[in-house]
């Protein structure tokens, strides 16, 4: 075969063409220079970040006729010997398939003798996690005390599965995932180097899908080209990776930001019907974000060829920061959630609705005809403003109060648009300001003052929805009225206490009801059985 894939020809073949892991090619260099060789090497990192190319890169550099060098010449024949695999004195095992201690001691045995050809004898053993444990000890000891014309080099994936007496023992470099761009630049000198046509807007889809591995984006690249028959064309290249192009994820964020659900679903079943995988439109949909969240906030970050400029800098300004956060790790959270779904396009599909109903103003799910109605949206002002704040799961919905907590709450005059029913008002706020609202106590009221009492426990939640809170009140009390919130310790009026307590009487009652029930005691006497948990039923079930 005359034709060499690319992952293999334009594999480094010195310190200088290696692309990115700078940090390694810089302690490595200048060791070398320095004379301060050590006797063994791990090199950690994921598949294709450049391992074994370091390896034998060190091992042209120990072995080099000119001399120990971190510039190897690659045209003596130590260099080109390494460089086609046949230098004797380079030693490559695969630690997947050379795992028995029978085989390490052969290598241990061969090792007590000086080099063939070169200056050092260099051992380069990958995938070493993959050693057994006894292989293991047999290496201790000769790592420990090498022979001083012997460099053991060890490459892993999985560093966490290397014995700690092998990780003391060597010097450990953990090699990065290489970035987007850097991929896509370095991908574009080698098609022009090939006289390749190409759209630009093609690599950096296939330096995404490498998720930071070169030999992968090189192989992509590969086959782009022969998808492409010769070229390397943008919708050429997403139909191979089954991307999504931004141009069909825009309607989507149009859609949540104008609440137009129907649209929404539209634009879903078009990904669905062009085949694409709904993974990556997930992942596409979060870099769309990326950008938009940095339009708002850093918009000279955003580059002037950026595709959809215009429209991107339009959504910025239609969706607010928070929202746009959401979205955000929504995306993400429904990608991670595909592999659990009943099929992939329900995952993408929930993901959207989820979108949908923390959307700012969206309208509340309307019931068929014959069931109970949903209760009345709530005006934009006082709906939760989306963000993913974890409230503490005591700030739930409140239930209806007993007579004598009702009577306990704080009395004062009326006033025209609020008559002292904190846990009613409380109650019709929803989302997070409504769990914010159900953790505050009411302290006073009158004509022109709502004051609330918040536990020093949520002040995370009061600084981020605080100023929602009192907005979402002055919409149902009057633009007039001021609302005060402090901090300090609650009586036990808060509607989550409220609710708490009722939860926990309803407990009580469940578990006295089971323990005592003549029934369970006899199964629990004749089968020797144990309760293991009880739960009362809801409110709605036990109706």
């Amino acid at each position: 075969m005359s034709h060499q894939v690319l992952a293999r020809k334009w594999r480094p073949k010195s310190f200088a063409e290696l692309v990115g892991q700078e940090h390694v090619v810089r302690a490595l260099s200048n060791a070398l220079n320095q004379g301060r060789l050590h006797h063994a090497y791990l090199l950690t990192g994921t598949r294709g970040c450049g391992k074994t190319t370091i390896a034998r890169i060190l091992a042209k550099c120990l072995n080099c006729e000119t001399g120990l060098t971190a510039t190897p010449c690659g045209q003596c024949s130590a260099c080109r010997e390494i460089e086609t695999g046949r230098f004797v004195d380079l030693i490559e095992i695969d630690a997947a398939s050379y795992t028995g201690v029978d085989n390490m001691r052969e290598v241990l045995e061969n090792a007590q003798y000086a080099p063939t050809a070169g200056r050092y004898k260099v051992y380069i053993i990958d995938e070493v996690h993959m050693l057994s444990k006894s292989a293991f000890n047999a290496m201790l000891k000769t790592l420990e005390e090498p022979p001083a014309h012997v460099v053991f080099i060890l490459a892993t994936t999985d560093p966490q599965k290397v014995p700690v007496t092998v990780l003391s023992r060597c010097l450990q470099f953990n090699l990065k995932l290489l970035p987007p761009p850097r991929v896509a630049e370095h991908l574009k000198n080698v098609l022009a180097a090939e006289g390749i046509a190409n759209e630009p807007a093609a690599l950096p889809l296939i330096a995404r899908a490498a998720a930071g591995s070169m030999r992968d984006a090189l192989s992509l690249l590969d086959q782009a080209i022969a998808y492409g028959g010769g070229t390397v064309r943008e919708q050429e290249t997403r139909d191979m990776l089954g991307s999504v192009d931004q141009a069909y994820l825009f309607p989507i964020l149009e859609a949540l930001a104008n609440n137009d659900g129907a649209g929404l679903m539209a634009e879903a079943e078009n990904i669905a019907a062009r085949s694409f995988s709904f993974e990556a439109a997930l992942q596409d949909l979060g870099l769309l974000l990326h950008q938009i969240a940095l339009a708002q906030t850093v918009p000279e970050a955003v580059a002037e060829d950026v595709p959809e400029r215009d429209r991107l800098f339009a959504l910025a300004r239609k969706l607010d920061a928070e929202t746009v956060q959401l979205y955000y790790q929504i995306a993400g959270l429904g990608r991670r959630d595909l592999e659990w779904a009943p099929d992939e396009y329900a995952g993408f599909s929930m993901a959207l609705l989820r979108m949908l109903a923390f959307t700012p103003g969206s309208p509340e799910p309307a019931m068929t005809a014959g069931a109970p109605q949903a209760t009345p949206s709530v005006p934009p002002a006082a709906r939760p403003n989306p963000a993913t704040v974890a409230a503490p799961a005591a700030a739930a919905a409140a239930p209806a109060a007993s007579p004598s907590e009702i009577a306990s709450r704080p009395t004062a005059p009326e006033t025209t648009g609020f008559d002292g029913d904190w846990l009613g008002l409380a109650g019709s706020l929803n989302g997070v300001i409504g769990q914010l609202a159900s953790a505050c106590e009411l302290v006073e009221h009158n004509a022109s003052l709502l004051s609330l009492r918040l536990p020093e426990a949520h002040k995370g939640l009061l600084d981020g929805f605080g100023d929602k809170l009192k907005a979402a009140l002055r919409e149902k009390l009057g633009s007039g009225s001021k609302i005060e919130i402090t901090l300090g310790a609650t009586q036990g009026s808060a509607p989550a206490e409220i609710a708490a307590r009722h939860k926990a009487e309803r407990q009580a009652e469940a578990e006295t009801a089971i323990q005592n029930d003549p029934f369970v005691q006899s199964v629990v006497k004749e089968f020797d059985g144990k309760i293991t948990q009880i739960q009362p039923l809801s409110q709605e079930s036990a109706k």
